[in-house]
């Protein structure tokens, strides 16, 4: 019983950021997430987010997006037939010296990892880390096709809804492990919705 109440409090804690946003937007749906994608590919990604799966982790993508700090974020990682990766905040800002882009995060702190049984298939979000489970941050990673390595030992904080075209045409790396040597596409603007 103890540990039942203990498990709702966490989660009720956990879930008050998403939820404070819904109340601020005067609905109760779940937030999308909109990425104006430039670059070799044009068009809007939308996403929709998944804090039943990963409430911290949302709740992180959704501070940096209303703060516009991935606005003009490059994707700095995008592997053919893989995934799409981007979203640091710190090194991948497009105009400035991107040859760090993939090394940083935010100023905020790094995140307690959120794994789950959730898949990862063609079109889902998941937040990108080091080999530390607890290091995601900003970054994060769309991907191209189905990777069950991944699964349970990645956060998947959502699923593409609508832009899967856009996803495909995002210009792929041509260096090492998907590294972009020529210009890359780039988020040039992020926000969160509340779906209609």
């Amino acid at each position: 019983m103890l540990r039942r109440n203990l498990l709702a409090a966490v989660l009720a804690v956990t879930l008050a950021p998403v939820a404070a946003f819904a109340e601020q937007h005067g609905t109760s749906a779940m937030p999308l997430l909109e990425i104006d994608v430039a670059g070799e590919a044009t068009g809007t990604i939308r996403i929709q987010l998944r804090p039943d799966l990963a409430p911290g982790h949302v709740e992180r993508v959704i501070t940096l997006a209303e703060r516009g700090a991935y606005d003009n974020v490059v994707f700095h990682r995008v592997i053919d037939g893989f995934m799409a990766q981007t979203g640091d905040v710190q090194f991948g800002v497009r105009g400035g010296d991107t040859s760090r882009a993939g090394m940083g995060g935010s100023e905020l702190p790094d995140l307690a990892a959120e794994f789950t049984d959730a898949p990862f298939a063609r079109g889902v979000m998941g937040m990108a880390r080091s080999r530390a489970p607890n290091s995601a941050n900003s970054q994060f990673f769309l991907m191209f096709e189905p990777a069950p390595h991944l699964d349970t030992q990645y956060t998947v904080v959502g699923e593409i809804i609508d832009g899967l075209d856009v996803l495909d045409a995002i210009h792929r790396g041509r260096g090492p492990n998907g590294a972009m040597t020529d210009e890359p596409d780039y988020m040039a603007d992020v926000r969160v919705v509340m779906p209609d």
